[in-house]
């Protein structure tokens, strides 16, 4: 399991990422709403704990944006506030569970088992779309009986393309997401569909990446 901390108060950050890792899974952290969200869409991590309060973007906000791509990673919203609308906005927003500070290790990984034991028809170890796969731990992408490994931005821009489900990407939503806080510019995103359409031919796929202009680029089947 690899779990995505969403905490701006570092010292809890951190400590939340150690108790996951001393139940021998994996955690990683970030401390704002923003690079939150970039993380949450990423297709790296199987669950999400986040905070409200979140400098950027709120943990409501994220939560939601999150759910409107489409995306059912499971959340565990973390906060201080304890009445019962501040819990029903977290749950409206898309969360699956909602639990208060202080709190206990124990109880946040019974609660983290149980998330993921609940939501386990979407903790998928691959993704798939038409006649490919895409393996979200070894990041290979695969046709049939052939397979090509994908570097890390190529992984990340293929599971987005995927995960979209033939819906249109932008590039500037590829730009924000995949290159983050970097100085990339859309050349970047470009010179990276062009790998993966090579690598998508040379797999044999009948999967295309197709720029709309203006618009941005979605998955298609190439037409017998």
């Amino acid at each position: 399991m690899n779990i995505l901390v969403v905490e701006d108060e570092r010292n809890l950050a951190d400590a939340i990422v150690h108790i996951i890792e001393a139940d021998s899974q994996h955690a990683e952290a970030v401390y704002d709403g923003r690079a939150g969200l970039r993380a949450a869409l990423s297709g790296r991590f199987d669950a999400v704990i986040m905070d409200v309060m979140l400098p950027g973007m709120n943990g409501n906000d994220v939560v939601h944006e999150i759910r409107r791509q489409g995306v059912s990673i499971p959340v565990l919203m973390l906060t201080a506030r304890t009445s019962t609308s501040d819990k029903v906005t977290g749950l409206d927003a898309g969360a699956d569970d909602y639990m208060t500070k202080p709190f206990e290790a124990p109880e946040l990984l019974a609660r983290l088992r149980a998330l993921t034991r609940r939501r386990g028809d979407v903790l998928l170890d691959e993704v798939s779309f038409a006649d490919v796969r895409l393996d979200l731990s070894t990041h290979d992408l695969t046709c049939g009986d052939s397979t090509v490994h994908l570097s890390g931005k190529e992984f990340e821009v293929m599971s987005i393309l995927m995960s979209s489900n033939a819906r249109v990407v932008s590039k500037h939503d590829l730009l924000s997401r995949v290159w983050a806080d970097s100085e990339a510019s859309e050349n970047s995103v470009e010179a990276y569909i062009s790998f993966l359409r090579k690598k998508l031919a040379h797999i044999g796929s009948k999967v295309q990446i197709t720029t709309l202009r203006m618009l941005g680029y979605r998955l298609e089947v190439l037409s017998e």
